[in-house]
């Protein structure tokens, strides 16, 4: 049986064939959830996540909100209108001050490539790249992958265009 073992969710190219799988089918496995009267399992109950969004983002915040929510799991959202970065407070410090507050887990958007890892390489939780710019969204990535896995039934041999931001 597969183990999940790595700490952070940086990046694709990284991902082993095995560790995209695990989490497609992680993903088909909790894909009910969304229909049923009640929506929520204790998944990640007694954990909370810290959900860090430098730059606007309606579907991608929704989203991890709503997982966030639905797998039981408390989330705090900290938006850089909001925060002392607009007192000159620099991210890594912003980062390393939510950590302090014991979070499970950092979930970071920012328009500049490399924000997402290098706030894993400060802090000790486990972070989650949401989206770095034009860098990287790995996360939309995997959504793109399991769409289509869901609708096609593969993703071996395809040939796949994305258009569009």
């Amino acid at each position: 049986m597969f183990r999940w073992r790595r700490k952070n969710l940086l990046g694709l190219q990284d991902l082993t064939k095995e560790e995209i799988e695990y989490i497609l089918n992680t993903a088909d496995s909790f894909k009910e959830i969304s229909t049923r009267p009640i929506k929520k399992v204790p998944a990640l109950r007694g954990k909370t996540i810290a959900s860090l969004f430098f730059e606007p983002s309606t579907r991608t915040k929704v989203s991890f909100e709503l997982a966030a929510k639905r797998l039981s799991a408390d989330i705090i959202s900290l938006q850089a209108a909001s925060s002392s970065i607009l007192k000159g407070e620099t991210i890594k410090d912003t980062a390393c001050n939510i950590e302090a507050m014991n979070v499970d887990c950092i979930i970071v958007r920012h328009s500049s490539a490399g924000v997402p890892h290098m706030l894993a390489k400060y802090v000790r939780s486990p972070v989650i790249n949401a989206g770095d710019g034009a860098h990287e969204h790995p996360t939309q990535g995997l959504l793109d992958i399991y769409t289509i896995r869901d609708k096609k039934q593969k993703i071996k041999g395809l040939k796949v265009s994305i258009i569009g931001d």
